[in-house]
């Protein structure tokens, strides 16, 4: 049975940067040991794959891969999933198309506004998902150093200190002292077992407050072995439990917030993220994750 598939580079205006993503339509035949064989084969950051929805208010019901394993949820491939069905199944009118297309995940039912413009790539955001845990102390900086060929002093700035979020996929966040450093990241595996397998972190978070575009309030990189992906161009839910990180310790006042993140650029994909954060009474009560996709490739799966 042939199926369809489309390939869109997610948190990016231009094609071949940003995240790509491969998205499987009218996937309801395939069985899970299906679904993980052909992200294998796609061997990018995570392939989607389109069901039927559960509910008749929902647009589709998907499901996420890794090359090595699904999981609940992930930013890039719930913005580009719904710009790809917005273009597909509500064509524009002269060219320009405000829609909200809402998916069922494993993680609940995510409603994402996506904006068509003619001359424009589409723009996706969605409210996040809750988390509800509480950020943890995240191995000791010598530990976290070694993992990645970088000393101590490296392992900071300002008032941040590494820490670790358990939610859905557990990431690491770990503040780099400037660019120069950030670029140095290497994976060295015995010690990334310890500081960080060990502890059941699924991807580490590393980023500084320098940035290459003046616009950007940070430049970012993901590491995350342990999913089977080396290096991550855009990661849209570990910018979610950004958020929690920026409010620990940039102690944001009450109102609307709004940052851009840059990442990719060490791998030749510039990405950019739009993260705004709402904080009411001293808490972060709400966050939206945003970007823009662009269609790319499509074909058939054959086999």
């Amino acid at each position: 049975m042939a199926l369809t598939y489309h390939v869109l580079d997610v948190f990016t205006e231009r094609a071949f940067g940003g995240n790509p993503l491969a998205v499987v339509l009218d996937a309801d035949a395939l069985s899970a040991s299906e679904m993980q064989a052909v992200a294998r084969e796609f061997n990018l950051s995570e392939t989607v794959f389109v069901l039927k929805p559960t509910s008749p208010g929902h647009t589709a019901r998907i499901r996420i891969f890794t090359p090595s394993r699904e999981i609940p949820f992930a930013g890039h491939p719930t913005v580009g999933t719904a710009v790809l069905l917005a273009e597909l199944r509500a064509p524009a009118i002269k060219g320009e198309q405000d829609s909200i297309i809402a998916l069922e995940e494993a993680a609940g039912s995510i409603r994402v506004g996506v904006r068509l413009r003619p001359g424009s790539a589409a723009f996706g955001e969605f409210d996040a998902p809750k988390i509800l845990a509480q950020l943890e102390v995240l191995s000791e900086p010598e530990e976290i150093a070694a993992a990645v060929g970088l000393i101590p002093t490296e392992l900071t700035f300002e008032n941040h200190k590494p820490t670790l979020l358990r939610s859905a996929t557990t990431f690491g966040f770990v503040p780099v002292a400037n660019l120069e450093a950030i670029a140095k990241l290497r994976v060295a595996p015995a010690h990334w077992a310890r500081a960080f397998t060990d502890r059941k972190v699924d991807g580490v978070y590393f980023y500084t407050r320098q940035s290459v575009r003046t616009h950007a309030a940070f430049h970012a990189r993901m590491l995350a072995p342990d999913l089977g992906i080396a290096e991550d161009p855009a990661t849209g839910s570990a910018a979610v439990g950004f958020a929690h990180v920026i409010q620990a310790f940039d102690g944001l006042p009450d109102g609307v917030h709004k940052r851009t993140i840059e990442q990719g650029l060490e791998m030749g994909r510039p990405s950019l993220i739009q993260l705004t954060m709402s904080m009411q009474r001293g808490k972060l009560e709400g966050v939206r994750i945003g970007g823009h996709a662009v269609r790319v490739a499509q074909g058939s799966l054959l086999a």
